[in-house]
């Protein structure tokens, strides 16, 4: 019961009155105590729910907006609910207690920070100075974002960006511009600044440091219109060994390269238009030069490939594999397939988590046909990166700087090797695509309905019951899963006897406490992060502590965890739905409500002490089951921030032992309902009983399609066999890029060779060829022997035609010369 306590404490507090705080200090005041949910007062969020905050809260407690903003810094934002009676210029703003930017009180009173130059992405814990630094009472959270995942409004454009990229190469100069929105930076005047991107020492050295230069200022002092236009110049010298870079402007005050003032920066960029006259002079040359030299630092650098995650196999697979693979927001096909560095494909995944050691990323590409697409047959195809794209904790050093460390290693030298230079083999060769042999899908397990649950290996029941339950434990990753169970509110106010979900908490290990509830009623979701709800109004993705979460619309949530498992969460009519799925490795290390996975279904009703029910198990014997996982108060992950929710579910049993459901088997639809279920459900027996448990329709095709969505998910995650690329001979060439069961390859020989083996592979259920690749023997081809062939009948028959003309004109010549 050691989580009871605290709770209870909150109950025995209320409300102070109007009038001036505390003094700082006091444990009546929240300064230096925000989070806390002891004292006499609480200095928690959830105090709001139950009355008990202490008088000062939002005064040292920061809310902030805007509360997100680019890792490149230079973004303003405005402490809320704190008013400074008087101008000054002794606010300092600390990042992560070491990182400091100066503030300032405007004409209002109101507080304003500056978001400094991070190295990282994430929740980042900031405190606050009004004394020029003597204290720091006040403390709040930002969240530092990817470059790409900032609006375009709180960025400057590169008109044209390849333009910029590939200036200097064949047939491109002229003019550059770039363009901003001049209202983002109150000023009359702005300075236009490159700044430089490079990480130095030993790599995978203690002294393998990342660092952002300012180089110069491209103009200073220019009015604040909104749009710059200039003819690039060679850099100096000095300047040129920096090739990844991005554009920042500032208000002219500030001297050129001053850190942590408000600014625009561009999107980072390869920095052709800067480089010096021996690129311009010959472009492929250099770029080939670069290629090589990278080429032969990758030789030396470790072997990330072989920690990496294998691509699924099939299009349906990677989307539906959302635990360990999301959307590559270069290559999406829910926006368009704009795939610039893989064309050809129409969606790319990049796996969540990078890797252990590396810090290194997967990547997977496919076609409309859902065929992955390989570097061993095409440059579309999906390559593998040194450094993750979204970084990877602890961030800060290389190469797991968000965005910037792939710059280095992987985008740069496809520039050098494919895109200024003609050598896209090598950068191939050592960026080679991952198949699919090795690929297991996840397996997956889904709660739905009044509710309903399908387990991993696929036993289904119905148990609602009314309280909070375990969904899933696993002592593998110390993953838990944990879900509350409530009765639905009728239209005309009263309470169905079923129940349905209405929130779902999880956590890994030490990772943050995630929990998904239905928002009071508006059928919309709220997500709540360690008991604080969080507002998605600026961002959708959060790096969070252990895991990734990302929002795509207002009714479902993902959760993507450092195991590889992943949960996804949504609305479905009056409850929420979760699906979760699991890796391989979780086999034999699961038990709850979703049961024991093995691959054998005859013991996923195991109850805490080991008793196993029977598959045949009674609706009121699998009561018994469900209620015998009902979480327990010292474990609980769930929220109680309302009164309601502190005396129904805290201070109540777990399992709710007085509500008596109606259970499948023993309940019909109303007559005047039988027909139009019947309908609607047709053999689908949770929908059936949906209806018949809550007299709604509605709720039953929710049900339904939720088991629908559920079996969706099945087929796209069902195994399927790879054999494996399949090289073509050497001297030929091979028709088809699919690997999967029941593909077929032909083989074919170059002019002046001929085949030797078989001409046509089959991929085989057992995941092997039929047929090896065969070779091509130097010699005449099929083609050259058949026109020889061809050619001497020709000859032949054109010989005897003419020898029959002949023997014609002289049996014609002899009856001439016999005439008078």
């Amino acid at each position: 019961m050691k989580l009871l306590l605290p709770w209870a404490l909150l109950l025995l507090a209320t409300a102070p009155g109007p009038g001036p705080g505390p003094a700082a200090g006091a444990q009546e005041s929240c300064s230096q105590r925000c989070g806390d949910l002891g004292g006499l007062c609480s200095c928690h969020p959830t105090c709001f729910g139950l009355g008990n905050c202490c008088s000062d809260l939002r005064n040292f407690c920061l809310e902030i907006k805007p509360y997100s903003g680019s890792m490149m810094g230079g973004k303003d934002f405005v402490v809320q609910h704190l008013q400074w009676s008087s101008p000054t210029d002794s606010v300092i703003c600390r990042f992560k207690e070491s990182v400091q930017t100066l503030g300032h009180v405007d004409a209002s009173g109101r507080v304003h920070c500056v978001s400094p130059l991070l190295y990282e992405t994430g929740r980042i814990p900031f405190t606050l100075s009004m004394d020029n630094g003597r204290s720091f009472p006040r403390s709040g959270t930002w969240l530092a974002v990817h470059p790409s995942k900032v609006s375009d409004t709180e960025k400057s454009q590169l008109v044209n960006e390849t333009h910029w990229q590939y200036y200097g190469t064949s047939g491109i100069g002229g003019n550059l511009s770039l363009t901003w929105n001049a209202s983002a930076l109150p000023t009359s005047s702005v300075t236009i600044e490159l700044w430089g991107y490079e990480e130095t020492g030993k790599p995978y050295s203690g002294a393998w440091m990342a660092k952002w230069s300012y180089l110069y200022s491209l103009a200073t002092n220019i009015p604040n219109s909104g749009s710059f236009t200039f003819v690039p110049k060679p850099a100096p010298q000095n300047y040129q060994r920096w090739e990844v870079g991005a554009l920042r402007i500032i208000d002219s005050k500030h001297y050129g390269g001053a850190k942590d003032v408000r600014a625009l920066w561009s999107n980072e960029h390869a920095l052709a238009w800067h480089l010096g006259d021996d690129f311009r002079a010959d472009p492929v040359a250099w770029a080939r030069t670069q290629c090589l030299a990278w080429e032969e630092l990758e030789d030396q650098l470790p072997n990330f490939l072989k920690e990496l995650p294998d691509c699924p196999c099939t299009l349906a697979q990677a989307r539906a594999d959302s635990g360990r693979f999301h959307t590559d927001y270069g290559c999406d096909i829910e926006h368009g397939s704009v795939c610039t560095y893989h064309p050809g494909a129409v969606h790319c995944v990049r796996s969540v988590q990078a890797s252990p050691q590396y810090g290194s990323g997967q990547q997977c590409c496919y076609t409309a046909e859902g065929t992955q697409l390989l570097t061993a047959d095409s440059t579309s195809g999906s390559t593998p990166d040194r450094g993750h794209d979204w970084g990877a904790p602890p961030f800060r050093a290389p190469p797991r700087v968000p965005g910037l460390s792939h710059w280095l290693y992987d985008v740069i030298s496809f520039y050098h090797c494919c895109l200024w230079a003609p050598e896209c083999s090598r950068y191939m060769n050592r960026r080679p695509s991952s198949d699919c042999r090795s690929y297991r899908p996840p397996r997956l397990a889904s709660a739905f309905g009044d509710p309903h649950f399908v387990t991993f290996d696929g036993a289904n029941f119905t148990f609602n019951g009314r309280g909070e339950y375990v969904l899933l434990e696993s002592a593998l990753s110390n993953l838990r899963v944990q879900a509350r169970a409530q009765p639905r509110t009728t239209p005309a106010g009263g309470q169905d006897q079923g129940t349905g979900l209405t929130a779902v908490a999880v956590q890994e290990d030490n990772s943050d406490v995630v929990e998904v509830r239905l928002a009071s009623g508006a059928g919309t979701l709220q997500v709540l992060l360690n008991r604080e709800v969080l507002s998605f109004a600026e961002q959708s993705w959060m790096d969070l502590k252990g895991m990734f979460l990302s929002v795509a619309a207002e009714d479902r949530v993902s959760i993507m965890l450092s195991s590889g498992a992943g949960l996804e969460v949504g609305v479905q009519g009056p409850f929420l739905s979760v699906a979760i799925l699991l890796p391989e490795k979780f086999l034999t290390h699961t038990q709850g409500l979703l049961g024991t996975l093995n691959d054998d279904l005859t013991d996923d009703f195991t109850l805490r002490n080991g008793q196993v029910l029977p598959p045949t198990a009674s609706s009121r014997e699998l009561f018994r089951f469900g209620a015998d996982w009902a979480v327990e108060n010292a474990s609980s992950l769930l929220t109680y921030d309302s009164r309601f929710l502190v005396n129904n579910f805290l201070y109540r049993p777990k399992h709710d032992p007085t509500f008596q459901p109606l259970f499948p088997g023993e309940t019909t639809p109303s007559p005047g309902q039988a027909a139009e279920a019947a309908k609607l459900c047709g053999d689908n027996h949770f929908c059936s009983f949906d209806v018949a448990a809550t007299g709604s329709l509605s709720v039953g095709n929710a049900t339904r399609e939720a088991y629908q969505l559920h079996q969706r998910r099945m087929q796209s995650l069902k195994p399927v066999v790879s054999c494996g690329w399949l090289a073509p001979p050497t001297n030929g060439q091979k028709d088809g890029i699919k690997y999967l069961e029941g593909s077929t390859l032909y083989f074919h020989c170059n002019n002046g060779y001929s085949l030797d083996g078989a001409e046509v592979s089959l991929c085989q259920a057992d995941g092997t060829w039929s047929r090896p690749t065969p070779t091509c023997q130097p010699g005449r081809s099929h083609t050259v022997l058949l026109s020889i062939i061809f050619g001497g009948l020709a000859l032949a028959a054109l010989v005897a035609l003419v020898y029959v003309l002949l023997r014609r004109r002289k049996s014609n010549k002899a009856i001439w010369t016999s005439q008078p």
